[in-house]
């Protein structure tokens, strides 16, 4: 038997839940209701010796640093002169200072105390990324990008129609995207206005705080918790209570801004696996043990995607209970915080740290900072093959008489009548919540049986199609050229226009889920995708156009796999022909009208006969 580790009052207080509380849930925000959080308190570890000397010699304000938290190692190793640029811009300029940049800088414009053509773009572009905004300057100068924190993807009518007015002022400019976190980024922001969403944000119970630079990033789960009739837990309470014990209830937590890179964390349900643990840094796997009948999660560690390297998670080797959850994930950012690579930003990422540590010394440093033994990983068995299930569509819940509606919202983009509209939906049909899933689509929950025809014949879901093409409905795509300055393609407005043309020319028997992403970091997740696009030099008659990688054979769900690259180099203005090739050649899908030109000659011959 192993030793248990001794519970210290530090690792008591990082539990991050207060289990005699719950959270009062307001009439505009008809969410689960979930225990209290309160966030860890942390104190600054005292500096030593050689710290205090190293601050001094480069003339760093500790307070104001983003040293303050970090352990004396990690302190060293993030001064040290082969650490990157990275790290040198967060010693300057990540510490308690970050939440009021932004007001502080909105203030100043909007008294005309100074002008946008005055600032430091290149100060301005970094310090605000840790509030969750995202200076385009390339593409859109003057503009930003403001992303959120919303956990499993849950919102409300009240905080959809929010969304709506905080784009409607910027016209053609405003817009917004769910994304591949199930998460939700607005775009046309300006910045004289931007610390006047983030307070309207945080009033309706979400934040773009913590969203951006090195942190944790949108906490996933399943798109139909607590409405699915397979599902072993209901993982919306974990999501809320993570982030919150994170962001320090959205109002931010200087202590986990500073991590190494960013983390992806994913909680999966069923065996489904609607959060694609595989690919996220941490999966939460939920399984019952066949021992005790407990439910609790399996942790994969690891998974993740890069310009260097894309990689699937590893065996964490540990079972939790449901209570474990969060104290564990907050003990594991404190390890990544502390002990993480800051000298190569492409060896950064969890998976690295896991691998140069052993899973089982990561656990047992887990341990340490959770102050308790964690059991390891249950291992259950299944007898059949779990196909992964389709959620777009109409679907019949575990609550007897009511439905969910997944419906397709076209490369994830919306505009200002679209929240609106879809915030009337979600109240006219169902409880007045909506899903965001991975594959940047919608689900509007509890809608009862005798809504459903009405719903179906509403001119809204005509729009956001129920019932949407086998392309359409597996369409995922990153910002790509129009907004990001890193795409070397333009995506979504393209993947919309190939869409409609391969759907007009082809009959496809059944969904195929087409990745796009504009460049190597792969936010399309093109290696997940049945058909992945992924932007790339290419030439043509010998002159450099856009052009794309493909990927093919992507697997998601119970056994995942990447898709492997299939060709490189292709001009875009190939790919028509090219998908329908791969569409009739792997999928099944046949030209139109051909079915009917093969039956035709069958029924003269039985007529002459």
């Amino acid at each position: 038997m192993r030793a248990a580790v001794a519970t210290t009052p530090q690792a008591a207080a990082r539990t991050g839940r207060v289990p005699a509380r719950s959270i009062t849930v307001s009439p505009q925000r008809r969410l689960v209701t979930v225990r209290a959080v309160e966030a860890p308190g942390y104190e600054s570890p005292p500096l030593s010796e050689e710290v205090a000397a190293k601050i001094e010699e480069l003339g760093l304000d500790f307070e104001r640093s983003g040293l303050k938290y970090l352990s004396n190692d990690a302190r060293m190793r993030a001064m040290d002169r082969k650490s990157v640029k990275f790290e040198k811009t967060k010693n300057e300029k990540c510490g308690s200072h970050m939440w009021s940049d932004v007001s502080e800088l909105a203030q100043l414009i909007r008294d005309g105390k100074t002008k946008w053509e005055d600032l430091d773009l290149d100060d301005v572009d970094v310090r605000l990324k840790w509030s969750g905004l995202f200076h385009r300057r390339k593409r859109t100068p003057g503009r930003f990008m403001m992303r959120l924190k919303v956990p499993n993807g849950e919102l409300t009518a009240a905080q959809l129609r929010y969304l709506g007015d905080c784009i409607a002022p910027y016209g053609a400019d405003g817009c917004a995207d769910i994304t591949t976190r199930a998460n939700m980024q607005i775009r046309g922001v300006q910045l004289e206005d931007a610390d006047r969403i983030i307070a309207g944000l945080q009033e309706r119970g979400l934040t773009s705080l913590m969203s951006g630079m090195d942190n944790v990033r949108n906490i996933t789960g399943s798109p139909i918790a607590g409405i699915d009739p397979h599902e072993l837990l209901d993982t919306r309470p974990l999501c809320h209570e993570l982030n919150a014990a994170i962001t320090a209830n959205g109002a931010g937590n200087a202590a986990l801004t500073n991590l190494p890179r960013k983390i992806n964390i994913g909680l999966s349900s069923t065996r489904d696996d609607f959060a694609h643990c595989h690919i996220n840094d941490v999966g939460l796997k939920a399984v019952r043990d066949p021992a005790s009948g407990e439910v609790g999660f399996n942790v994969e560690l690891g998974g993740y995607f890069s310009i260097k390297r894309n990689v699937v998670s590893i065996s964490g080797d540990t079972f939790l209970t449901q209570e474990q959850v969060v104290p564990y994930c907050m003990a594991l950012l404190e390890v990544f915080r502390d002990h993480g690579a800051r000298n190569d930003r492409q060896k950064a990422r969890l998976m690295w740290l896991v691998e140069a540590m052993g899973v089982d010394a990561f656990r047992e440093a887990i341990e340490q900072r959770m102050g308790q033994t964690l059991r390891r990983e249950v291992h259950v068995a299944y007898d059949d093959v779990w196909a992964r299930r389709d959620v777009m569509g109409v679907h019949p819940q575990k609550q007897p008489g009511m439905f969910w509606a997944g419906a397709c919202v076209p490369a994830g983009r919306m505009h200002t009548a679209d929240f609106y509209a879809l915030a009337d939906a979600a109240e006219k049909y169902g409880d007045g919540t909506v899903r965001l899933t991975v594959e940047e689509n919608v689900i509007v929950p509890n809608v009862p049986e005798a809504k459903v025809e009405a719903l179906l014949a509403d001119p809204f879901f005509q729009h956001f199609p129920v019932n949407g093409g086998n392309l359409l409905r597996g369409l995922v795509s990153c910002t790509g050229a129009q907004f990001c300055p890193l795409a070397l393609i333009e995506t979504k407005n393209r993947a919309l226009e190939l869409v409609r043309q391969l759907e007009e020319q082809l009959d496809i028997p059944s969904l195929v889920r087409m990745h796009w992403t504009g460049c190597p970091n792969s936010c399309g997740q093109a290696q997940v995708g049945d058909i992945g696009l992924m932007g790339a030099p290419a030439k043509l008659d010998g002159k450099a156009v856009e052009g794309v990688k493909v990927f093919l054979g992507g697997k998601i769900g119970e056994n995942p796999e990447l898709a492997k690259q299939f060709e490189a180099g292709l001009p875009v203005e190939h790919l028509l022909p090219r998908l329908k090739e791969l569409l009739i050649s792997e999928f099944g899908a046949t030209p139109k009208g051909q079915a009917e030109e093969a039956a035709a000659p069958a029924a003269a011959t039985g007529a002459a006969a």
